[in-house]
């Protein structure tokens, strides 16, 4: 929102705020500053020039040799074509250097008609204050040479850039931030006098409650106002003037309006923008006389009105979901957004019709998304704009009107208003302020607060009082803790004491998904694994479903997988010289599910796929297992180099562990299939997450949950000197496992039994195969199982292996004895070679 400093001044003339004091309140109420410019800095180098002497040119009937005191030692000679120049007269003047933004030429000194001249004196249309370039700018107030033109025209002005938020459409006007401004006591708002306006005015009003066409006579004729569809527009007023003269705003509009960041058209148009500006409620002028009827009906097009010609120019098309404004034969404009170009004020019109109107806000979000089109009305509309501030609007355009452009008012202001506004009010408890703000307020300190923001405080009954609501927040403040948040802007975020008061935390536990996700993140937080938030849009070539609207064109889509965009992290990690690295992310991933029937812009059935949702974790790491040490022991599995590396069990223990997490028990792992491997793992050395009973080579259990792997190189872009890239990525469930519950059991004060058990295991058979069945088949005191050895070689054939396992048992209640726990294991082993053709090792 651009804000004229000085109109805000005009707006608080007994608040007397420094422009830096304007920013600080603004920011300390949730509407920060976010720059300031000087409207008028392209003219900080003109000055106050006084005529002293004024000629006529010896060879020219139409100029004027003239000498101009600029201030400096001595007068300077310009030569001067306008007819209004007089001696002893102050003007703006332009000395040789200065780039006028009219022509965009740095001024230099010439030869006119064999006279030299060292500057100019300047027209409005030379210095972008008018289009009048037939007369030099004079200045009427007691001025001083040298002095700048800027501050002496009155033109020293800042547009401050305030940032609002989509719930305060209330602040897009300058009353509204005035208003933030304002307080009790020391400062009120209070509506700019017009220049030259004898006396605002008051029109009659005629009213009807009804949607049904709404006539008034005139001198010149009828006027129809009517509602067709009341559920989006509920209210409709126009206002006739007849015989304005259309032309150039005057100055003090134009410099108003710039400084607020608009562009002045005429008169009728400026006076409509003004009261944008200064009341944030939108208005629109038609020419009544190009209107056929004249009526104005508030429709949707009809078969047939698919196109509109709107005021910049453009044709537009129409869709049947639009809300229209229409005369007797077609469309004239589109509701809440912009005016054709057909019925809008020229400089031949004469007679006008104001509308101001309450529109539905989603019903104008939707249209300025079809169109693409974003305007200052459709801008508030979209915010909602006061429902009570109507009548106060159209009373202030028509003033405006009448003192620029001159006319008569005729007959009364035509108001439809089909569905009434009604006030909105709130009970507000005050007990509840202290729970909530921590400070306790009385009913008169909240009165005191809220009453320079339009709020009304009724009589306190029981701790509680009833708050009603002004119309321009009665979009946003619909409920206590809104009121409450207001008590806490006005008394200010910086006056509430630094100490955390005591709480009570809530009693209703978070969803078990995100009580998932907090688990797992404690859990790789602890392992050295620091969390990543990578954007979710990405390539065609990453993802299924295309956005709507996408906010770069090579970017179309959302991922369909998280670990890419964790291995683009771990990219540009690497190329910053960082070896040892370990990031995760839990996000969203987006999937084309099954067809949803539909239905088209044309109403016919159309089938669009419904995205399918699913919350993944993703991982990648790289580098070495701890950090390198003189003190670091050499192993004996290889160089202390190897040993330190990250490696392919890491990510396997780190992903069975994710995975009973996550799905419990049921979750197995198994190699993966070359063919279900993503692209970005290698299928040698990747692992796949599924649940059920591992058959190795099987498929039977359904679509993986998840893959691990070492990814592969050739698809990142890393140096040379990178080690391997080790990543996974899991679906979590919607409706987590349930966590176990941690149970305290006594340590058992008997000794253990271990037997060490080495087995002839095919390859084709699964490490977690054999220990599954060993855990179910070994009896219920088995405490622990260990896989401690593996040998390939003579006498194993080539398609088998030995596994030695170490298996311990003990009882909480006495000493084991040997035929005891040799009837256990020979179970385990009968199992084996049953189920598994498992044979012992002799």
């Amino acid at each position: 929102m651009k804000v004229s400093y000085r109109w805000l001044a005009e707006l608080l003339p007994d608040r007397k705020l420094t422009p830096a004091e304007a920013r600080e309140r603004l920011a300390l109420r949730g509407a920060p500053v976010e720059g300031a410019t000087e409207p008028w800095g392209a003219l900080a180098g003109v000055v106050v020039g006084r005529v002293v002497e004024a000629v006529p040119h010896p060879d020219a009937d139409r100029l004027t040799v003239c000498k101009v005191d600029a201030g400096g030692e001595e007068p300077l000679q310009v030569v001067c074509g306008a007819p209004n120049v007089r001696a002893g007269s102050d003007y703006a003047f332009a000395p040789v250097g200065i780039v006028l933004p009219a022509t965009g030429r740095k001024l230099r000194k010439a030869r006119i008609r064999g006279q030299s001249s060292r500057g100019m004196l300047c027209s409005p249309k030379e210095l972008g204050l008018g289009d009048d370039h037939t007369r030099i700018l004079s200045l009427d107030s007691p001025c001083a040479p040298g002095e700048s033109f800027v501050r002496a025209a009155g033109l020293d002005d800042l547009t401050l850039d305030v940032e609002v938020t989509a719930n305060r459409g209330d602040l897009l006007s300058h009353v509204g931030i005035a208003r933030e401004l304002a307080r009790q006591g020391d400062g009120s708002v209070i509506p700019t006098r017009i220049p030259m306006s004898a006396a605002p005015v008051s029109p009659r009003w005629k009213t009807r409650t009804t949607k049904v066409a709404h006539r008034s006579a005139s001198g010149a004729g009828l006027v129809d106002i009517a509602i067709q569809e009341p559920e989006l527009c509920t209210r409709y007023v126009g206002a006739v003037v007849r015989g304005v003269q259309v032309g150039p705003s005057p100055d003090w509009l134009r410099r108003r309006l710039i400084a607020a960041g608009s562009r002045p058209v005429n008169n009728v148009v400026d006076s409509a923008n003004h009261v944008l500006l200064e009341l944030g409620h939108p208005l629109h002028a038609f020419d009544l006389d190009a209107l056929a009827g004249p009526s104005v009906v508030v429709r949707r097009p009809g078969p047939g009105e698919t196109s509109i010609r709107t005021l910049d120019g453009e044709t537009r098309r129409l869709e049947p979901s639009m809300l229209a404004i229409c005369d007797r034969k077609s469309p004239v404009a589109i509701a809440g957004v912009i005016g054709g170009l057909e019925s809008a004020v020229s400089e031949s019109t004469t007679n006008v019709l104001l509308e101001c109107a309450l529109f539905d806000p989603k019903s104008i979000r939707a249209t300025r998304q079809t169109l693409g089109l974003s305007t200052d009305a459709s801008y508030r509309f979209e915010r909602g704009v006061d429902p009570d501030g109507v009548t106060a609007a159209v009373e202030r355009v028509l003033e405006l009107v009448l003192t620029t452009a001159g006319g008569e008012l005729d007959g009364p202001a035509l108001d439809c208003e089909p569905v009434a506004y009604q006030p909105v009010s709130v009970v507000l408890r005050l007990g509840r302020i202290e729970t909530v703000l921590g400070i306790a307020f009385e009913r008169s300190e909240v009165s005191e607060l809220l009453s320079p923001l339009g709020f009304v405080v009724g009589a306190e009954r029981d701790g509680r009082v009833r708050v009603q609501v002004p119309g321009f927040r009665s979009n946003d403040v619909t409920r206590e803790i809104d009121v409450i948040e207001e008590i806490a802007r006005s008394y200010g975020y910086d006056r509430f004491p630094d100490e955390l008061g005591p709480y009570r935390p809530s009693a209703v536990p978070d969803h078990p998904a995100f009580q998932l996700e907090d688990r797992l993140r404690d859990d790789l937080r602890s392992r050295g694994l620091t969390e990543v938030q990578s954007p979710a849009f990405v390539s065609e070539s990453e993802g299924e479903v295309r956005l709507a609207k996408p906010v770069t064109e090579p970017e179309p889509m959302v991922r369909r997988d998280i670990l890419p965009s964790v291995l683009r992290t771990v990219e540009r990690n690497l190329a910053l010289g960082n070896r040892d690295l370990r990031f995760f992310e839990i996000a969203t991933s987006f999937a084309l599910g099954v067809g949803a029937a539909g239905t088209g812009r044309d109403g016919s059935p159309a089938e669009r796929p419904r995205p399918r949702e699913e919350t993944r974790l993703a991982a990648a790491f790289v580098g070495r297992r701890e950090p390198r040490h003189w003190s670091s022991p050499k192993s004996r599995f290889g160089s202390e180099a190897e040993a330190e590396m990250l490696n392919l069990w890491d990510l396997k223990g780190l992903l069975q562990e994710i995975a009973a997490s996550a799905w419990g028990d049921g979750a197995r792992l198994r190699p993966a299939t070359s063919d279900g491997t993503p692209g970005v793992l290698a299928p040698l050395h990747s692992f796949e997450v599924s649940l059920g009973t591992v058959e190795a080579g099987s498929g039977a259990e359904g679509s993986p949950l998840g893959w691990g792997g070492l990814v592969r190189r050739e698809r990142m872009e890393i140096p040379e000197w990178a080690d391997p890239i080790w990543g996974l990525e899991i679906a979590l469930p919607a409706q987590p496992v349930p966590a176990p519950e941690l149970r305290v059991v006594p340590v058992s004060r008997y000794p253990a039994s271990e037997r060490d058990l080495a087995l002839t295991v095919p390859d084709r058979i699964a490490h977690g195969q054999v220990r599954d069945l060993i855990e179910e088949r070994a009896g219920p005191l088995l405490e622990r199982l260990e896989l401690f050895d593996l040998y390939r070689g003579v006498p194993m054939r080539s398609d088998e292996r030995s596994l030695a396992y170490r298996l311990r048992f003990r009882s909480p209640k006495r000493t084991l004895r040997d035929p005891e726990v040799d009837r256990y294991v020979s179970g385990a082993i009968k199992a084996l070679k049953e189920e598994l053709g498992v044979e012992p090792r002799s």
